[in-house]
């Protein structure tokens, strides 16, 4: 159980792929990094060079999918080859841990996902909010009862982005909100569960006149209340205002900034005057990498050490609303 599995990465165009190859290489106990892969030119000349794939082996997908051994793959390619690309994995009996999101095409991403599930393959969608340490906390106080009934979650992911990427945005119809809201959605609905609707707002600024949903906002409907996911790609100072706040009948949890949170604050309902702010500062253990648990979760689950947290059906329905978050139409639970 405690060999080290060998993983290697298929694409370098994502954006968090760089900083997924560090995390594996910096875990060599758990981790043994058979080589990458990266058939697109241009990405092998302005990505390639960097320090983090510096001795490791360049692979055509073959050779890499028939390396000996190979029981994992980091599929972290552009955007619109991530399911494509984890299909063929899958089909090669291997373990995927596959960036995000899942594509715009709803039976491509279901298929993949039942096709991991009959083949009993881990498939890792790379939701990092998901190992953060206040999400963690928050989580712990939610199952302890100390926030009371929850009845809402609003939470903020913007940046601002140079042009070059907000034209980049125009290739998916959600624009930020399928990139960035779709982190969110994760959130809101490990916390509150399905949404009885997801209702979009695709808005444009048409800074610097690139049209494109660069300031969106969605809506998630539930029986006592409602949720809102927000993604602007022209905020100033947008990653440092990065939040998420729960909502209870006992108390409320503020985690700001969500991106290396240091502490949270814990609002508790214990009388006194309402009309003054009544918070405490928690302060999280120390910090780790920001895919270190991530990752880490992963290597457990390939060793059978631990069944998947999130699981299949929980990542088809992050899918499907990030999908009707987007302005996709026809949709159903």
């Amino acid at each position: 159980m405690n060999r080290r599995i060998k993983i290697a990465q298929i694409g370098i165009g994502h954006n968090h792929a760089s900083e997924k190859m560090r995390t594996v290489r910096a875990l060599p106990d758990l981790f043994d990094v058979v080589g990458v892969c990266e058939p697109d030119p241009a990405w092998r000349a302005s990505r390639g060079g960097l320090d983090v794939y510096q001795g490791l082996s360049w692979l055509e997908e073959e050779t890499l999918l028939d390396t000996p051994g190979l029981e994992a793959v980091m599929v972290e390619t552009d955007v619109w080859n991530l399911t494509s690309t984890a299909r063929r994995c899958i089909d090669r009996g291997l373990h995927v841990h596959l960036d995000k999101p899942g594509g715009e095409d709803l039976a491509e991403f279901t298929a993949l996902l039942e096709q991991a599930r009959m083949r009993r393959l881990v498939l890792q969608l790379a939701y990092m909010y998901r190992y953060n340490p206040a999400i963690t906390y928050a989580r712990e106080q939610i199952r302890r009862g100390e926030l009371g009934e929850l009845f809402a979650v609003d939470a903020v992911m913007s940046t601002e982005h140079p042009r070059e990427y907000r034209e980049w945005l125009k290739h998916f119809k959600g624009g930020t909100m399928y990139i960035f809201g779709c982190h969110l959605i994760d959130l809101v609905i490990g916390f509150l569960g399905q949404p009885l609707r997801v209702i979009p707002y695709l808005k444009q600024t048409g800074y610097e006149g690139v049209e494109v949903p660069d300031t969106t906002l969605a809506v998630l409907e539930y029986p006592r209340g409602i949720s809102t996911v927000r993604v602007s790609s022209v905020e100033v100072n947008g990653f440092g205002r990065r939040q998420v706040v729960i909502l209870g009948t006992r108390g409320s949890i503020e985690i700001k900034p969500i991106e290396r949170p240091t502490a949270v604050t814990f609002a508790r309902s214990v009388g006194g005057n309402v009309y003054c702010d009544r918070k405490e500062v928690v302060e999280l253990p120390p910090l780790k990498g920001r895919y270190d648990d991530l990752m880490l979760d992963f290597a457990q689950c390939v060793r059978g050490e631990k069944g998947n947290p999130f699981g299949y059906d929980h990542d088809l329905l992050i899918h499907k609303a990030t999908l009707m978050a987007s302005g996709f139409e026809g949709i159903t639970w």
